[in-house]
């Protein structure tokens, strides 16, 4: 089972400035996102962003020591799930769809939060997977308070985008966070309601589902990061690191 992390009043405190810097700076960034921009652009407009607050950009380096991940954010654009590696020969194109995550670490706690922005103008098909996967988020976050289960999130997240006619991605899930930047509990974005761990006041951990158009099995690129839909169709991502309340849940990466 995974271990319970309750969280003080003082680490809250502190999660909850960090947390609204990732916010910040995820708008920041978003609002750089058109037409003619490289990936690069806003990996560096993150980087200049994160260390003029005093902040250090966490995915940089991060991971094993023989292929650490090499850039401060993460760009995942149309078929890319997660872990897009920012690139200057990547350059956004009208139509595309864009997940950009950002985790900076400021006074040793993480923030954590991702968002699925179009490029100029997207097709239907891809507008109602991105009107979904944040529906699915907010439907997960309604169901957090304590006494509910982890099982609850994932239920609520599969039944919407099932019943939308897309799939949950299953190998990625939310996380614990905190001092650490992935730590338990694990939140499957799939489920059975009342199973799985029971949540308490003063966790803290991420929800952060992964819609795709078509099937929900994943291929990895050899770059060791990039992860892909197995048939080349479109995905999605919206992610908010959250609070458990003694009344419910505070959602830490909103402005």
């Amino acid at each position: 089972m995974d271990s319970i992390i309750i969280n003080s009043k003082e680490e809250i405190a502190f999660m909850r400035t960090s947390c609204k810097l990732a916010a910040r700076l995820l708008s920041h960034v978003g609002a750089l996102v058109k037409p003619g921009v490289t990936t690069q652009s806003l990996d560096a407009a993150a980087e200049r962003y994160t260390q003029l607050r005093g902040a250090i950009s966490a995915p940089l380096g991060y991971g094993p020591k023989q292929n650490p991940f090499p850039k401060s954010i993460c760009t995942s654009i149309n078929e890319v799930i997660c872990h897009g590696i920012p690139s200057e020969s990547r350059v956004l194109e009208e139509g595309d769809i864009i997940n950009i995550d950002v985790s900076p670490l400021l006074n040793d706690f993480h923030g954590d939060t991702s968002r699925t922005f179009a490029v100029g103008t997207i097709s239907e098909e891809a507008q109602k997977l991105i009107d979904v996967t944040r529906e699915c988020l907010r439907l997960a976050i309604a169901t957090v308070k304590p006494g509910s289960h982890v099982g609850d999130i994932g239920e609520a997240i599969q039944n919407h985008a099932e019943s939308n006619g897309f799939s949950v991605v299953r190998e990625f899930v939310g996380h614990g966070i905190g001092r650490v930047f992935h730590c338990p509990p694990n939140i499957p974005h799939f489920g059975i309601a009342g199973t799985g761990l029971e949540l308490q006041a003063g966790m803290i951990f991420t929800i952060e589902p992964m819609i795709n158009e078509g099937v929900y099995e994943h291929v990895m690129l050899e770059d060791g990061w990039t992860a892909i839909t197995a048939d080349g169709k479109l995905s999605a991502q919206f992610e908010h690191t959250i609070l458990v309340t003694p009344n419910g849940v505070e959602v830490l990466t909103e402005i």
